[in-house]
């Protein structure tokens, strides 16, 4: 059945889960996307298209057939192992993800991964023409998919189409290196409204499209030759505020929370950092300034300890393989010169874990650490202040996420100046409770208000108003 609102994301909403008899179900993905869109897709009967995981060679056929899980549509794309290799790691993560995350590494540029690239955002955008009602509502998910829009567009041009990207965009002088940025540009010029994470994104996409199309601007609008108008606009994203606050106040979790704190030492201040294991997010540096602290006797490991947890991520990309490598290195360093028998100087863990653990973590820690090179957002930090229903703890957050621009109480810190890092980290260590109070009430105040799914209620109202011809998704409230 025709949908009139349609998602379409890199990744379906949902994980492959084995089962003890040797069989599979598909079990809902945990994050804030899910939880904000859930309401509007029910309200509007929505579909989500995207990829379940996995090459198309090792699939189940019906693994490819659109279902339902958890009262959600979803419709399958399927990526050979070929195109995992030379679209996902790739041309999205090999040559996109480091130019719009400030070249922290360094990108590369292949005629085979861009023709990757373009054949399967064909893929998506066709898969989301055929199951899209008339006039529909269609809203594209980030990097990998940035054709989607215009290819879209010449196949359903009936459609309102929203394209949102969660990762930073970058200025000119590094989009610029790009070969193909002129077909990116194009790509994300077929939607009616361009989200990006920080006002400083969309006001650089505007910028691009006059200089490298030559289109005429005015500030956040595009005109194009055949009418059409489109917008650039900012809408930071946000985390399931409520959520977050309703586990925290769970039994198991609480009890989840002081067996953490036990194991680590009991009165011991605790440090946290959450990623995954990426080169954008400056563990290495994060955990190089503890190191210094506690080598200084500036903290003791009696007294504290540095809880980091690395979600894997990408591990057949090189540069990931390298860069796990290298923190495991560092870490049995610091532990092997600083750490006494039963007090390590960092508790290092690779893995990933449910939200029930990483809440019981949050509440868990004294001092939540996030110091990315580059971020769109960074959710972990919103995350720990939504758990923070006693308004304690300190946040030291990096000025270069996104975040920064909302939670300004934080220690704000430059990832790249380890003294300036070093001395947030001391400060925040022996804050005193007013400060900590003070602070953290107010970030608890903005994320409240500005919860995912205000986020998404935004942008998929003004969506409705720059393209007024089309269906507009009835939003659902009150969850």
């Amino acid at each position: 059945m025709p949908a009139d609102l349609v998602i379409v994301a890199n990744r379906l909403p949902v994980d492959r889960v084995p089962l003890p008899d040797g069989g599979w179900e598909w079990k809902p993905s945990p994050g804030g996307l899910v939880a904000a869109l859930e309401p509007v897709m029910r309200a509007n009967d929505g579909t989500w298209v995207g990829w379940p995981g996995g090459p198309v060679e090792d699939a189940d056929p019906s693994e490819l057939e659109p279902f339902d899980a958890d009262g959600l549509h979803l419709v399958p794309v399927g990526l050979t192992a070929e195109e995992i290799e030379l679209f996902y790691e790739g041309f999205a993560n090999g040559t996109i993800w480091p130019i719009y995350h400030d070249l922290v590494a360094k990108p590369e540029f292949h005629r085979e991964w861009w023709d990757s690239y373009v054949r399967v955002n064909e893929q998506y955008a066709a898969k989301a023409a055929e199951v899209a009602a008339e006039g529909a509502t269609v809203w594209v998910h980030d990097y990998q998919l940035q054709l989607v829009p215009q290819m879209l567009r010449d196949l359903r041009p009936d459609l309102r189409i929203g394209f949102y990207l969660h990762i930073p965009f970058p200025p000119a002088e590094l989009f610029a290196q790009l070969p193909w940025r002129r077909q990116i540009l194009e790509g994300l010029l077929g939607a009616d409204l361009v989200g990006f994470q920080l006002p400083g994104g969309a006001a650089n996409f505007v910028r691009l499209v006059r200089q490298r199309v030559g289109y005429k601007t005015h500030r956040d609008l595009v005109y194009l030759p055949d009418g059409r108008t489109v917008r650039a606009a900012a809408f930071p994203i946000s985390i399931d505020v409520a959520g977050f606050e309703e586990l925290v106040h769970d039994e198991s979790v609480r009890a989840r929370a002081a067996a953490i704190r036990e194991a680590l030492g009991g009165p011991r201040k605790i440090f946290l950092g959450i990623d995954r294991l990426d080169y954008t997010k400056g563990i290495y540096a994060r955990l190089r300034a503890y190191a210094e602290l506690v080598e200084a006797g500036e903290l003791d490991v009696e007294e504290a300890v540095f809880v980091q947890v690395a979600v894997p991520s990408r591990e057949r990309v090189e540069q990931y393989r390298l860069l796990r490598d290298e923190i495991d290195r560092l870490v049995g360093r610091i532990n092997g010169d600083l750490g006494r028998i039963g007090r390590p100087a960092i508790s290092y863990l690779h893995n990933s874990y449910p939200r029930a653990e990483m809440a019981a973590l949050y509440t868990a820690a004294d001092i939540m650490v996030v110091t990315p090179f580059r971020d769109g957002m960074n959710l972990v930090a919103k995350e720990y202040v939504a758990c923070r229903v006693h308004d304690d703890g300190a946040l030291v957050l990096s000025e270069f996420a996104g975040a920064a621009a909302e939670l300004r109480q934080a220690w704000l810190v430059n990832p790249y100046d380890i003294n300036g890092m070093k001395a947030a980290l001391l400060e925040a260590y022996h804050a005193d409770e007013k400060d900590l109070t003070r602070r953290m009430k107010a970030m608890r105040r903005t994320i409240q208000r500005h919860d995912v799914a205000a986020w998404a209620d935004s942008f998929l109202t003004e969506l409705a108003e720059v393209a007024p011809h089309t269906k507009s998704p009835r939003q659902a409230r009150g969850r």
